[in-house]
């Protein structure tokens, strides 16, 4: 029988000790002594976020798959088990085995959000690991760092041993074979990382370094061996048939945010919004098969129990099979319960009205939308490719379907947009308002329409065509937002209208460590010394610490966020390649700033430079 870490008394002293446990169904349990390999995966939030994330549930499948490995999950632990694991001088420990997370080989860390930048210190400071890279030795663990942070990998970059660009199902295992054959041969922890880095996609943060102009600008950054390459490029599963995909999920015993069956049906996205990090770095569009997909719906849903399923992608309207695919659920399980199937990432004009009865027939909710902005202008500026005739007649088709609440997602802080582009946002929700009272009849309305707004402050992300933009302030951006708020209650439909915007503050640290280099890693340091913990979550987040720390390491929050860059400057993140050119890039921030649509990749192939991948919508027929 497994021993807890944690005593009764302390679960019984934390919110949600189901956290801590581990015992789940579909937990992978392994005699330690058997394997040869340890390895640790993390997601540096809290159990119910990252329990959530597919990513990880992919590898912590493909690993255990080899009898060689067994992989255990971590998650950043809550304050109050934080605080007492300090006084008390417990090391963190793995879900599985509950051991010490010191004594695995690997700690695999995903990197999904700059704002858990300072649970990455924390982990590592709780396991007993030195914080910075070059002060470990073997009895440590390797640490890797995965996900789309690592694009942009420098102001985390002393941290890490490691970080595996792209997607990880094409290289780990070269990874951990490379690993098996040196730790048997008897090398050097520094020799293993130099062979590592030299591995197609593996970047080893430790023997590159960066100089800077005068003005604080990148001047130079290069390997310090010269077998080391000196640009990187992403890995890609190019052909995504018969890859590992999780059959047996493991079940949390507590409810987490997609607390569901997630189906992947594809990776990448044809759209190319200009702003979309995600939709450049995951090039080309790559479809699962119909077949395939089917077969691992049964499988998961019979070995989960649950009754919902989530056909996961960057925009599930754009998947080829889709009213064939929600056909087969909904038909297959139709008398044995029913499945409900949630569709994120739609897009209002491609959205089919049949699919929508279909899922609508097991279980109605809110549609979600994503307009991104209100006006047209600021539409055809990012590239997002939906006109208003588009929107209002999807609304119109939704709500003959029967839904009456519909969620909508808009940015602030859009480079150039001006105050009517802002209250267009207001005055879009409000012609959408009036589409539901002009087409569905009193007797069939099930109440008032509900529409509710959301509004995001726009951050300059890595590998997309607004790397060069300068972001708004906080001022500015709160001031945006009051303008949306104040447009609302000047509409005609405002009671059928709820508004709400993201944190400012929050948002100019991501946008620092989003476009950041390697000297922002002391300002992590300092900060999360200060006690800055679960930055993401308002209860926890202190801004004023982070700007003592960016004023102790004498760097300019502002350098990094409000300026905006010239076309010839270098970032820290050009020697890494995604796939996307540069030239590509630059020629669709012109066309941004002219309001120049480009045409999505099935209308129209860009010359974005995926191709030579040579698979998925590139070779489309």
């Amino acid at each position: 029988m497994r021993k807890l870490a944690l005593s009764d008394e302390i679960l019984l002293r934390v919110e949600k000790p189901a956290r801590y446990i581990g015992g789940e169904v579909n937990a992978v349990m392994k005699d330690r002594e058997q394997v040869e390999i340890r390895f640790c995966m993390c997601f540096p939030d809290v159990y119910e976020i990252g329990m959530s994330h597919l990513g990880m549930q992919i590898l912590y499948d493909m690993f255990n798959r080899r009898e060689d490995i067994w992989c255990e999950r971590l998650f950043s632990p809550w304050l109050d088990l934080h605080r007492i694991l300090k006084e008390q001088g417990i090391l963190l420990f793995a879900l599985e085995s509950q051991d010490p997370v010191r004594d695995f080989d690997f700690l695999g860390i995903t990197l999904q959000y700059e704002m858990c930048y300072t649970n990455i210190l924390q982990i590592l400071d709780l396991s007993g690991i030195p914080l910075r890279a070059g002060k470990r030795t073997w009895e440590d663990p390797i640490v890797i760092g995965g996900g789309p942070c690592t694009y942009n990998p420098e102001p985390i970059a002393p941290f890490f041993d490691l970080f595996y660009i792209g997607e990880g199902e094409t290289r780990y295992d070269e990874l951990l074979e490379l690993y098996k054959r040196m730790r048997r041969e008897g090398a050097s922890r520094e020799a293993f990382l130099r062979e590592a880095g030299c591995l197609p996609g593996i970047y080893a943060p430790g023997f590159y370094e960066a100089s800077y102009h005068e003005d604080g600008t990148l001047a130079e950054f290069y390997p310090l061996d010269e077998a080391l390459p000196r640009q990187i490029e992403k890995e890609l599963a190019v052909d995504l048939a018969g890859l590992c995909y999780p059959q047996k999920p493991v079940v949390p015993y507590i409810k987490v945010t997609q607390d569901r069956v997630v189906l992947e049906i594809m990776r990448g996205c044809i759209r190319g919004c200009r702003f979309c990090q995600a939709g450049m770095l995951y090039r080309p569009t790559r479809e699962r098969s119909l077949e395939e997909l089917k077969e691992t719906a049964s499988r998961m849903l019979a070995s989960t129990g649950y009754d919902e399923i989530s056909l996961n992608s960057l925009s599930s309207s754009d998947y080829s099979c889709l009213k064939e695919l929600v056909s087969y659920l909904i038909e297959e399980y139709h008398g044995k319960g029913g499945v409900n199937v949630s569709l994120p990432s739609l897009r209002i004009d491609a959205f089919s009205l049949d699919v929508m009865s279909r899922v609508q027939d097991v279980k109605k909710s809110s549609l979600t939308f994503a307009p991104e902005a209100g006006s047209q202008r600021m539409r055809d500026v990012i590239n997002k490719g939906l006109t208003e005739e588009d929107i209002l007649g999807g609304a119109a088709q939704a709500f003959a379907g029967g839904w009456s609440k519909v969620k909508l997602y808009f940015m602030l802080g859009l480079p150039g947009e001006t105050q009517e582009d802002i209250r267009e946002i207001m005055h879009l929700c409000d012609r959408i308002a009036r589409v539901y009272y002009d087409t569905v009849p009193k007797e069939k309305r099930g109440g008032k329409c509900q529409i509710t707004a959301s509004t995001s402050f726009f951050v300059p992300k890595p590998f997309t065509p607004f790397q060069w933009a300068a972001m708004n302030t906080a001022e500015q951006f709160e001031e945006k937002a009051r303008l949306v708020k104040g447009t609302m209650l000047e509409e005609l439909n405002r009671k059928s209208i709820r508004y709400s915007w993201h944190d400012a503050d929050t948002t100019m640290l991501e946008g620092a460590f989003a476009r950041g280099d390697r000297r922002l890693a002391d300002v992590l340091e300092s900060a999360y010394g200060k006690g800055c913990l679960f930055d993401s979550w308002s209860e926890s987040f202190d801004y004023g610490k982070w700007l003592e720390a960016f004023g102790e390491c004498g760097l300019s929050l502002d350098f990094y966020t409000t300026r905006e860059r010239p076309l010839d400057e270098r970032f820290p993140w050009d020697f890494l390649g995604c796939g996307v050119s540069r030239k590509f890039l630059e020629r669709e921030w012109l066309r941004a700033q002219e309001g120049v649509v480009t045409p999505n990749c099935r209308q129209s192939c860009s010359g974005c430079g995926a191709a030579k991948y040579r698979g998925g919508v590139c070779v489309e027929g």
